[in-house]
C-alpha cells in the first residue's frame, strides 16, 4: 500500500478520536466486524443501567493483533493508555507506551500491511477510507 494511502487511513482513524469513548466504540465495532476472528478483542464495562437497558456497555480496552504487532488501547481513570507490542507466537518481545497519534499511525501501518495480503483486511481499510 502506498505511503499516501497509509496517511489517508491514519487520518480516517483520527477522525473521531476527540471523544475517546465514542472513538473506542466505533473503532472496536468497525475492526471487529472487518478483521479475522480473534484479531480484535474488546473488553467492556457494563453498569446496572446498561444491563437493564440491554446495552453492551462502555469499551474499556481494545486489543488488535495483526502479524507480529499487537496494539492495545485502554481507558484508565478517564485517561487513554496506548501501547504497541511486538509479539511472536504469543510471547511479548517488547512493549512500548505511546501517544494516541503514534498508536493510530501504527494501527494504520499494520492495517495497510494486512491489506496487502488479505482481501478481508483490504475491505476493512476501504471501509475506513469511505
Amino acid at each position: 500500500m502506498p505511503d499516501r494511502d497509509v496517511e489517508l487511513l491514519a487520518a480516517a482513524l483520527r477522525r473521531d478520536s476527540a471523544d475517546l469513548n465514542l472513538y473506542a466504540n466505533v473503532l472496536s465495532v468497525n475492526l471487529a466486524d472487518s478483521l479475522p476472528p480473534r484479531a480484535v478483542r474488546v473488553k467492556r464495562r457494563r453498569s446496572v443501567a446498561d444491563r437493564m437497558a440491554g446495552r453492551e456497555g462502555t469499551v474499556t480496552e481494545l486489543d488488535v493483533a495483526l502479524g507480529e504487532r499487537r496494539l492495545s488501547l485502554r481507558v484508565e481513570r478517564e485517561r487513554v493508555v496506548a501501547e504497541i507490542h511486538k509479539e511472536v507466537r504469543g510471547v511479548v518481545l517488547s512493549r512500548r507506551q505511546v501517544g494516541l497519534d503514534e498508536w493510530i499511525d501504527a494501527l494504520a501501518a499494520a492495517l495497510a500491511d494486512a491489506a496487502a495480503g488479505s482481501e478481508r483486511a483490504r475491505q476493512a481499510v476501504e471501509r475506513f477510507l469511505t
